[in-house]
């Protein structure tokens, strides 16, 4: 969501023209989206993706639980923060990062949470991908 924010705001037509516009309020509904997979689950992390039901509310796909500690959800929400100015994006941001400190942190470093709908403390993976950094 956030590079597709970037585009709507150097769009060549202008922020204000219709594709613009359009982008812009497409990478808001995505990082919405991307925001909901981690605020619905136990732990407040997202999984590595989530299944669509019809007719029922999405849920962490049964074969990818994990978090591997993937940066794109707070990039974008950076992003979506500094064009519009909108501190809910900073908040949303804060509230992912608290859960990284509650369920990944490690003495050396961060490591990935094994199953995001386990709210229990469990211990993170041994591993740290090197894009979290």
């Amino acid at each position: 969501p956030g590079v597709l924010a970037l585009g709507a705001y150097t769009d060549p037509q202008g922020l204000q023209s219709t594709r613009a516009q359009r982008d812009l309020d497409l990478a808001k509904a995505l990082a919405y989206t991307c925001y909901q997979m981690y605020e619905r689950t136990a732990t407040k992390l997202a999984p590595e993706f989530i299944t669509f039901r019809a007719g029922h509310d999405f849920i962490p796909a049964p074969s990818a639980p994990f978090n591997i500690l993937r940066p794109e959800t707070a990039e974008s929400l950076f992003v979506l923060h500094h064009l519009t100015g909108d501190p809910m994006y900073r908040e949303w941001a804060w509230n992912i990062f608290q859960a990284f400190e509650s369920h990944c942190k490690t003495n050396l470093g961060y490591g990935a949470h094994p199953d995001v709908r386990d709210s229990k403390k469990r211990t993170p993976d041994d591993r740290m991908e090197s894009f979290f950094l």
